[in-house]
């Protein structure tokens, strides 16, 4: 992508607050901003990080006290001399500074131009640059932890270790060509396989560490499953605290899937109210039922609930507290794959007293608030976090799965290629393609394409 070095302004924070910053890069941002500013010397005399006290001046109108901060080249964000306006939060106070500089010779910035220029600079790597945008948007502790890991190159730090691996590899291949004449062997078979199989294992691990990842980021989805009636949506308020579906006694009334968020100590959940899963002739309803099941599949968690009520024992000899021995099984079409868990929930416990549930089972009541704690405590304990907050690296942008995914499948035919008795130049080849997909991770070893940088940071917002 080509930037060019203009001089860029915009604001670095969102409108309404109090105060308002103001961020301005490139080779004349000291010299355009002391178009403006009024201080006790001249922004282009100061030395970086330094911090200065003025005014913003329209011709001999004051327009504002503010604090500017310096920052020299290379040591900036972007590489380049820039500088911070930290001025009121006033929309007209920011629209004016901006209009004064863009008269005085800067221009307004696009989304992302800010890290673009970091990245074309090398001060971030190109996943580090796609972690900005993913700790501004993060919503969680967790999603805040991935995005902090990847910005600090803990990421870049794992997938350049891989790569010097198999830059090594190719070296030593490729030495061999220099004695081909003399039938010697650089690269020991036997051990180049058994590093190539560790590599892989690691390729392996990465893209398995998407699902927890991208589940992160996106928030863990929680399908709220049953027959009509059980309480479901009453369930789904409850978390909330607020009334946000609609409960009726009537079966069918969720007719369409629900979605709302709730983060559950540091952990974002994306609940899934669906409609109550029976057979009906209505076909509002059945469609409602095909989205229930869709919901299901892509959930990492099913909540299977059941009515209490149900287990009353209509036996008069019989006493009401009763053993609950069996769960209604789900209707036809309800299944769960092994990588999801399920939560067999067991609603308005407080209409049978003293009801002894089965091992594994839940209770609660839904419209009371009993047991909901637990719940709340259990989903969260479904997700294991360890790992992240210790700086383990977790995969969780799909760019990089497809091309971890593609590396290992090039690192597949390789260690094929080996099994095969390739010649050295074939083998090296090979691996060299290993090399260009994690390359395309970081952009580090390689020239990314233009469509890639723009549909990276077309993401952005403007001000970063």
């Amino acid at each position: 992508m080509n930037c060019d070095h203009d001089t860029i302004a915009a604001p670095a924070t969102a409108a309404g607050g109090a105060i308002a910053v103001i961020r301005i890069s490139g080779s004349e941002a000291l010299a355009v901003c002391d178009r403006i500013f009024r201080g006790r010397q001249p922004l282009a005399d100061a030395d970086g990080y330094t911090v200065h006290y003025g005014r913003l001046m329209d011709a001999e109108r004051i327009l504002d006290d503010v604090l500017i901060t310096v920052f020299r080249a290379p040591h900036s964000y972007t590489g380049e001399d820039a500088a911070e306006i930290s001025c009121h939060g006033s929309q007209y106070i920011v629209a004016e500074t901006l209009r004064l500089l863009t008269a005085a010779g800067a221009r307004m910035a696009r989304p992302g131009e800010f890290t673009i220029r970091a990245y074309l600079a090398g001060k971030l790597d190109l996943s580090q640059a796609e972690a900005v945008a993913d700790i501004i948007a993060s919503s969680s502790r967790a999603a805040h932890a991935l995005a902090a890991n990847q910005m600090r190159g803990g990421y870049s730090e794992a997938l350049e270790a891989l790569r010097e691996k198999l830059l090594h590899l190719t070296s030593l291949l490729e030495l061999e060509l220099d004695f081909s004449e003399e039938d010697v062997e650089f690269a020991d078979r036997t051990q180049l396989r058994d590093t190539m199989q560790q590599i892989e294992t690691r390729i392996d691990a990465l893209r398995s560490s998407f699902s927890l990842g991208n589940a992160l980021k996106e928030g863990i989805a929680v399908a709220i499953a049953g027959a009509p009636n059980v309480g479901k949506s009453t369930l789904l308020n409850r978390l909330l605290n607020e009334e946000r579906a609609m409960v009726s006694e009537i079966a069918g009334t969720t007719r369409d899937v629900i979605e709302e968020r709730i983060n559950i100590d540091g952990i974002v959940f994306r609940f899934l109210d669906t409609a109550g899963i029976r057979t009906t002739d209505d076909r509002l309803e059945q469609m409602g039922i095909q989205r229930t099941m869709s919901s299901i599949s892509r959930a990492q968690i099913v909540i299977y609930m059941a009515d209490a009520a149900q287990f009353r024992t209509a036996d008069k000899g019989v006493p009401q507290d009763s053993l609950l021995s069996e769960i209604p099984a789900p209707a036809p079409g309800f299944t769960v794959r092994d990588d999801q868990t399920l939560l067999t929930v067991i609603n308005k416990t407080d209409t049978v007293p003293n009801l002894q549930l089965p091992a594994g089972t839940i209770g609660i009541s839904a419209r009371s608030g009993e047991g909901i704690n637990r719940l709340r405590k259990i989903l969260r304990d479904t997700v294991d976090t360890q790992a992240l907050y210790h700086g383990d690296t977790v995969v969780s942008n799909s760019r990089h799965y497809e091309a971890l995914t593609a590396a290992g499948n090039a690192l597949g035919t390789a260690l094929d290629g080996l099994r095969a008795q390739l010649p050295a130049d074939l083998l090296s080849e090979e691996i060299r393609e290993v090399v260009r997909h994690l390359g395309t991770i970081t952009g580090r070893g390689t020239i990314a394409p233009d469509e890639v940088l723009r549909n990276i940071f077309s993401k952005f917002c403007v001000g970063k």
